[in-house]
């Protein structure tokens, strides 16, 4: 199923990226699939597959910084996404319906992607989007760069090799919901982006960054296309009460939460996110766009 997976490069908003691609675009709604903070497209290859031998379109695609997109600029990260999104999504739009489906920091800009009426959505899927209802291992780096500061502050640097050790041994615990049976190649995606002391300092940084934008991330009143929140169980990032929050602010919205999932259900049950994905997709077309 894999080998119908389509790799190409495109420019959206002025950056270039790298995407995966199913499906005809003349064959219903195109659904936008976001990765999460250190992912990739990749992180989405088993629903594009379940897509793909369903007969369904769908692209999912490196956002800047990250994968083999072009690298953030400085300052804010936020704005960066919400513009490449917005280049994304006008040009997925001229060939017909588009749904955006995003998790952790994807589900962050599908949500902020929600509230601007400038945008042709059919609807949004919001997987873990953090800010709303965070872990303490969100919370410690957001509240002050403490973890920061120690890693920088060590006399001598981290090898390479110790660090990708210890991410390989972390990130099942964190991300999975099983992680004893965490996909390798997933895990050593994101190994590799501590490939070093310099490395993972930087990638520290810009998550801080990052989760401090979040305070001033939302505006759940100004959502009026159709929202499914998801949340899983067993995610040790995001609470399932950020899922319920942010249903209990978009009167309209629907909310799912996964038993058996963690952070990322793509990666747990590709076959369950993409079920997910496809009957919400099946039914925007169905539905009349809340009144403003």
């Amino acid at each position: 199923m894999s080998d119908a997976i389509r790799v190409t490069r495109h420019t959206y908003g002025g950056v270039c990226t790298r995407a995966l691609s199913v499906g005809s675009r003349r064959r219903g709604p195109r659904v936008v699939l976001l990765h999460g903070f250190g992912d990739s497209a990749d992180t989405w290859r088993g629903v594009l597959a379940e897509f793909a031998a369903r007969g369904l379109s769908a692209i999912a695609v490196d956002q800047p910084g990250f994968g083999e997109a072009d690298a953030l600029a400085a300052g804010p990260i936020l704005p960066q996404l919400d513009a490449f999104l917005a280049a994304l999504v006008a040009s997925e739009a001229r060939s017909g319906q588009v749904v955006l489906v995003g998790n952790s920091m994807g589900g962050t800009a599908a949500v902020r992607a929600a509230q601007n009426p400038a945008l042709p959505l059919a609807g949004v899927v919001s997987i873990a989007a953090p800010g709303f209802s965070d872990s303490w291992l969100l919370r410690a780096l957001s509240d002050n760069a403490l973890p920061v500061r120690l890693y920088s502050w060590l006399p001598v640097p981290v090898p390479g090799l110790a660090v990708r050790a210890i991410a390989s041994t972390v990130i099942p615990r964190i991300l999975f919901a099983r992680p004893g049976s965490a996909c390798p190649d997933a895990v050593a995606r994101f190994a590799s982006l501590v490939r070093d002391h310099g490395s993972t300092k930087e990638l520290l940084g810009r998550g801080q960054t990052l989760l401090t934008e979040l305070r001033d991330a939302y505006r759940p009143e100004d959502i009026r296309c159709p929202l499914l929140v998801v949340a899983g169980r067993r995610d040790r990032l995001v609470d399932v009460e950020a899922g319920r929050r942010l249903h209990a602010d978009v009167d309209h919205s629907t909310l799912r939460i996964l038993d058996d999932c963690g952070h990322c259900p793509q990666l747990d049950d590709p076959t369950l996110t993409a079920d997910l994905i496809a009957h919400f997709t099946a039914n925007t077309g169905r539905r009349t766009l809340v009144a403003t």
